[in-house]
């Protein structure tokens, strides 16, 4: 029994011992590593268990005394390569030639190597045929039906043959495909060179190393007969580990790496033979020796090839090197060169620079900082926290907060010919701002606390107002000591210039004011009655009333509006508005309401009504007010004496004595007495309606189509006109002749 179990333990330890045990065969001490010149590198061997596999057994044999040549079979080996996966062996050369007697002798070789580790290597080989009047075949196999090709040399003077040349004349070459590892050689009979006696009776054919072979005029040029079947010449074959079961790809060899894998070096890779099947063993870069050998692939010491530039160090490290040079210079390894280390001299020159600069960086970085705290500070100032929140709860609310930054580039740094309008206390200047949109920039000189504290909500309401007849407030700007107000860009004057301008060339029919009128009061009745809270103008007059491309009318100027009051004890304590066109009732109450504007636009009514300027600085006295005129006209029932004659002549008497209807009630002294802005722009509308005389259409129409197809309001030459930016104080600012007009 115990011996039953001892077999059993043997068995596991054989078993063990086998599995661990390399399948490759590994040469001993005693194998011979050269032989003559030569020298023989595993998996070549010679003698028993020092090659890898039969195919690569070489003898080592003494062809003369005391010289020795090794052999693979019959066949001289010259040398092996492993890196090129070749070796250079003697291969027999195949003879054809005819005697005196004209009797041919043949001898002709084969060269059989299709089942050993061999190829006949395509790339460094040709089948070389010499003589004259010559054709030859090489065969791919013994049975003469696979690849078979041929050449053909010939001769017609000796004087045409050249040394060196193998391009039909004496000499052929050429190529072989890939994978062939068997070749027989031969010549047709139907090519006798007896005939010939002048050139060589014998012809010769090989498959040779190309580079080994230099053709020669002699071998052609002599006539005597030169039987022998001992010439060799060199051939190359490309050889990789095919055999057996070995006859793998790397793919396929490296899954049995504990088996029959070749590449036994821990440095090295695997290589597919470029030539028929199986693969080779090369050291890994930066490495040298044997790769079949366990520990064949060793460091290469590429310093002993002198890499590096002569004024360079070369350091061998472990797969590789590297160079250095001496301390000043600096090693480059796209040009292999050694260079002024300019990095150390520009590091050295460079310091106190680099302190300088960060001294000069921090200071601007705190005076940035600075600078921004003031930014931060005349924003909340100007409500723009409040205005902020609102946007963030109110979604669709198209309001823009521009930077000081985007307004000056917008302003092309606020120059002076982007001015459109300037007066003690502002400035507006033309922008184009988001690339191409143009706009008309508000810059104040002077913002009191009130305004100040009150500007973030002001502007909130502002931006909610879309009205056709309202020129829209586009953005603001808060982060500057007085905020700036961006409006669009209006193009085409005011209503002022259009009526008390002093070319009269243009002949502005009383239609065309009535309907400019009308937008007005449009515009207006928005503010009053859809506005929420509802806004009060407070300085309405033909000067903020602007006229767009399409000369629609656009009210403007919203510096002196205030937000409706909610408790009625709240008064205004600065006087607002314009003379000429100031509520008497709000001069002696100080309480701005909805009337007010009312009154104002009633002023407008009258100028459009009459062509004449609401306050005259010279003349009597008692003829200065416009508005008392008209009242003082009206009770006398004597509405002729202030009516031009151009209107009494054109108009409907219907609407003439409506309209002057409408222009008294707005005028009346008691507020309460006035109409609303909503029952003003219906009575405007209505009037509107009434036809004038078909000829003064056709006048009217003509009249439009001449002002938008190019009439320049620029061409007026204005006259005591007031302009569309009054400061705070309500000072009118005078305005260029091309001017837009904005509120403030």
């Amino acid at each position: 029994m115990e011996a039953r179990f001892l077999q059993i333990g043997l068995g596991l330890v054989l078993l063990l011992a086998a599995q661990h045990t390399p399948a490759v065969a590994i040469p001993g001490p005693e194998c011979p590593t050269k032989c003559g010149e030569v020298d023989i590198q595993y998996p070549f061997g010679i003698g028993d268990n020092c090659s890898l596999s039969s195919g690569f057994n070489a003898s080592c044999q003494e062809v003369q005394r005391g010289v020795h040549k090794p052999f693979l079979g019959d066949i001289e080996l010259l040398n092996i390569s492993l890196a090129n996966g070749t070796i250079r062996e003697m291969s027999p050369i195949s003879t054809y030639c005819y005697n005196s007697s004209g009797l041919m002798h043949r001898h002709t070789w084969l060269f059989d190597a299709s089942h050993s580790p061999y190829r006949f290597s395509d790339v460094q080989n040709k089948f070389t045929v010499i003589g004259c009047n010559t054709l030859a075949y090489i065969y791919a196999d013994s049975t003469g039906t696979g690849y078979q090709s041929g050449c053909v040399s010939t001769c017609q003077n000796l004087t045409d043959l050249a040394d060196g040349s193998c391009s039909g004349l004496g000499c052929c070459q050429t190529s072989i495909p890939k994978g062939m590892g068997y070749y027989a050689v031969g010549f047709d009979s139907g090519f006798n060179t007896s005939q010939i006696w002048n050139f060589s009776r014998c012809s010769y054919a090989v498959l040779m190393e190309a580079e080994a072979f230099n053709f020669s005029t002699a071998y052609i040029s002599t006539t005597e007969f030169n039987d022998t079947n001992t010439g060799r010449a060199p051939v190359v074959m490309d050889w990789a580990i095919r055999n057996g079961t070995m006859s793998l790809q790397c793919e396929e060899a490296e899954l049995n790496k504990t088996g029959t894998y070749a590449c036994l070096s821990s440095n090295s890779v695997c290589v597919d033979s470029r030539n028929g099947p199986g693969y080779l063993c090369n050291c890994s870069q930066g490495y040298e020796g044997n790769p079949y050998l366990p520990y064949g692939c060793h460091d290469a010491d590429e310093c002993r090839n002198s890499p590096c530039p002569s004024e360079g160090v070369c350091h061998n490290t472990e797969g590789g090197y590297q160079c250095s040079c001496r301390a000043g210079r600096k090693f480059s390894k796209q040009s292999n060169t050694c260079s002024l280390d300019v990095g150390l001299i520009i590091g050295v020159t460079a310091g106190f620079l680099v302190l300088v600069i960060f001294s000069f960086l921090g200071y601007m970085i705190l005076q940035k900082r600075k600078l921004t705290k003031v930014k931060h500070e005349y924003f909340s100032q100007h409500g723009g926290m409040i205005l902020f929140e609102r946007m963030r709860s109110e979604k669709g609310l198209a309001f823009m907060v521009f930077s000081e930054a985007e307004i000056v580039q917008s302003t092309n740094n606020y120059d002076r010919s982007r001015i459109i309008g300037k007066g003690g206390h502002g400035t507006v200047y033309k922008g184009i701002v988001k690339g191409s949109m143009p706009v008309a920039i508000k810059r104040c000189a002077l913002v009191d606390e009130r305004q100040k504290k009150e500007f973030g909500q002001e502007m909130l309401i502002l931006s909610q107002i879309n009205h056709k007849n309202i020129v829209k407030l586009v953005g603001c700007c808060l982060e500057v000591e007085v905020p700036m107000l961006v409006y669009e860009f209006i193009p085409n004057g005011t209503l002022f210039e259009l009526i008390h301008g002093k070319n009269q060339a243009l002949q502005i029919s009383f239609s065309t004011l009535l309907r400019i009128a009308h937008e007005a009061a449009e515009g207006l009745n928005f503010l009053h009655s859809y506005a929420s809270p509802p806004i009060i103008h407070g300085d309405v007059k033909t000067a903020n009333i602007l006229l767009d491309e399409n000369y629609m009318a656009k009210v403007s100027d919203f510096g002196a509006s205030i937000l409706a009051p909610s408790d009625k004890e709240q008064y205004v304590t600065m006087v607002q508005g314009t003379c000429g066109y100031l509520d008497p009732e709000y001069m002696l109450t100080c309480q701005l309401t909805e009337k007010s504007d009312v009154f104002s636009f009633g002023v407008i009514l009258l100028e459009v009504l009459t062509g004449q300027e609401p306050l005259k600085l010279n003349g009597p006295e008692t003829e200065r007010s416009l508005s008392s005129n008209f009242l003082s006209a009206m009770k006398e029932n004597n509405l002729d004496a202030v009516l031009p004659s151009h209107v009494k002549g054109q108009e409907s008497n219907e609407l003439i004595r409506g309209l002057a209807e409408l222009a008294k009630q707005c005028l009346d002294m008691c507020g309460s007495n006035r109409p609303s802005m909503k029952e003003i722009a219906d009575e405007l509308g209505r009037l509107r309606k009434l036809s004038p005389h078909p000829w003064v259409q056709i006048d009217a129409e003509m009249e439009t189509q001449s002002l938008l197809s190019g009439a320049s309001i620029g061409s007026f030459e204005i006259e005591g006109a007031t302009s569309g930016y009054p400061t705070q104080e309500g000072e009118n600012l005078p305005m260029n002749p091309r001017s837009s007009y904005y509120a403030r």
